[in-house]
């Protein structure tokens, strides 16, 4: 009971996450340790799960794919997407600087945090870091080709494909990506609307973004396994501005219904913020939660640690 309730509150700490640009649930299960076995376990939803299901019937097939885990995942994501996620939406609304900070604090100690506990280093690695950053850096910029192909089914189910494979990376907001290709605020009224048709054709898009990206995922971290995580660190760092607190926006254009979509900032230290918007800094209450963020990630990562060093004594003891 304690692991399922354990990996609820994560899967809700995800569906909190999405809600905010610049952060992905992909990051909260980079914090919370449970990344790797996310992508496993959407690995194993495919023709394999049949083939388990034919040899040992449900039992087998509900190991194969890892109910235990997957099950009270989606169940706190759901639920912090119906509750919780409301909350963050209205925090970003009222008190934007604050819960940036804290994110930010959160994300910055998290890709300190992995990059500290990797075993086999290489100086090679700072090249899929850097590829990760320059790419956090570029994918907005890129989206907007999506409208090349003309077809609103075409966008619809690429634009799907791609958003919830952002949403597997830490650091890259699917929904982010989806507001720069012009389709968030169309899909955000299908769903709301219920357009079957549109909901099927992005919904599509969005099964198969899950069927091979999780598959390159995790043969990368199986084949490539500290590289890999140097390439998701890359994109940890590569939303930090994102995710700064005190900037202004300075480029932006306007979507296919009027809907702003920023394209560039400028970073200013707290006092230029202030002077600017005519308003406080909240420079202390923000450091504050900076430092709330990090030490979060912290105790995170130490309670990760533990059930490994006692699986580790028990193994050795063994």
């Amino acid at each position: 009971m304690k692991r399922y309730t354990s990996v609820f509150l994560k899967g809700a700490g995800m569906g909190a996450a999405d809600a905010v640009p610049g952060v992905s649930g992909g990051t909260i299960a980079f914090v919370t340790g449970i990344y790797e076995e996310l992508i496993h376990s959407i690995k194993q939803f495919g023709p394999s799960a049949f083939v388990a299901w034919r040899r040992g019937g449900l039992a087998m097939l509900a190991t194969h794919l890892n109910l235990a885990f997957v099950i009270p995942l989606v169940l706190g994501i759901a639920a912090s997407l119906i509750s919780v996620a409301h909350l963050v939406v209205w925090l970003m609304e009222e008190q934007p600087v604050l819960l940036d900070a804290f994110f930010f604090g959160l994300v910055a100690a998290s890709a300190w945090v992995v990059s500290r506990s990797l075993p086999d280093w290489r100086l090679w690695h700072v090249l899929p870091l850097a590829v990760g950053l320059l790419l956090a850096k570029g994918l907005p910029a890129l989206m907007p080709l999506i409208n090349l192909l003309g077809a609103d089914y075409l966008m619809l189910v690429v634009g799907g494909a791609i958003a919830i494979s952002a949403m597997l990376l830490p650091g890259v907001s699917g929904s982010f990506l989806l507001l720069t290709m012009g389709l968030y605020g169309p899909v955000m009224a299908g769903i709301r609307g219920f357009d079957m048709t549109l909901i099927l054709q992005f919904g599509a898009g969005c099964a198969l973004g899950l069927f091979f990206f999780s598959r390159l995922l995790s043969w990368l971290l199986n084949a490539y396994h500290t590289a890999t995580l140097q390439l998701l660190i890359g994109f940890i760092l590569g939303s930090l501005p994102l995710l700064w607190p005190w900037r202004e926006l300075i480029s932006y254009r306007l979507g296919p219904d009027d809907q702003m979509i920023p394209l560039d900032y400028r970073y200013l230290l707290p006092g230029d913020y202030a002077v600017l918007t005519g308003g406080s800094a909240q420079l202390i209450p923000a450091l504050a939660l900076m430092l709330a963020g990090l030490l979060l990630v912290l105790a995170i990562s130490r309670g990760n640690q533990a059930p490994a060093r006692r699986h580790e004594e028990e193994g050795s003891d063994a």
